[in-house]
């Protein structure tokens, strides 16, 4: 995994946008030799300079998905560490659901798409953290969590997640 990823020397934002349709969520198999390639993940990326985190979800998500977000609504902010001891986030992100979105669904570069119903969500096929998180999202619950890897990004060794 590429050392600016893991070791940024300022803090990398970035945005996840959850869309749910019929109690069915919208993930993203992260294509082989990306950052998180190989997991499932919802819809984002990292916000560009001088661009809100609301604006970068409904453009990450037409980027990956070819869909249009009409509205958002927070759902939590999550800090990512690598590596023990830092005093600042290697990642943050803000976590977004929309429920209110249009378009024909079509796959890019970034991996391949498909629908889960909340029961059968891949918890076990995503970043281990989603594992402590995703459950409060499904459930409408608002939170914050933090989340130490390690150096290497392969295993989530602390968090600390609360509801708000």
């Amino acid at each position: 995994m590429s050392s600016e990823l893991l070791n940024p020397k300022d803090t990398i934002r970035a945005v996840l946008c959850h869309l749910k349709r019929d109690n069915h969520y919208l993930l993203l198999l992260k294509a082989g030799g990306r950052f998180g390639g190989g997991f499932w993940n919802a819809p984002g990326g990292k916000i560009e300079p001088d661009e809100t985190a609301e604006a970068a979800a409904i453009r990450e998500v037409k980027e990956e998905t070819g869909l249009s977000v009409r509205k958002l609504a927070k759902a939590g902010s999550l800090e990512f560490y690598f590596g023990h001891g830092k005093v600042k986030p290697d990642w943050t992100c803000e976590v977004f659901t929309s429920t209110e979105f249009s378009g024909e669904l079509k796959e890019s570069s970034e991996g391949r798409l498909e629908w889960f119903s909340e029961g059968n969500i891949p918890l076990d096929q995503m970043w281990e953290d989603d594992r402590y998180w995703m459950p409060l999202l499904t459930s409408g619950q608002r939170f914050h969590g933090v989340f130490e890897f390690s150096s290497d990004s392969t295993k989530l060794v602390a968090h600390k997640v609360e509801k708000l």
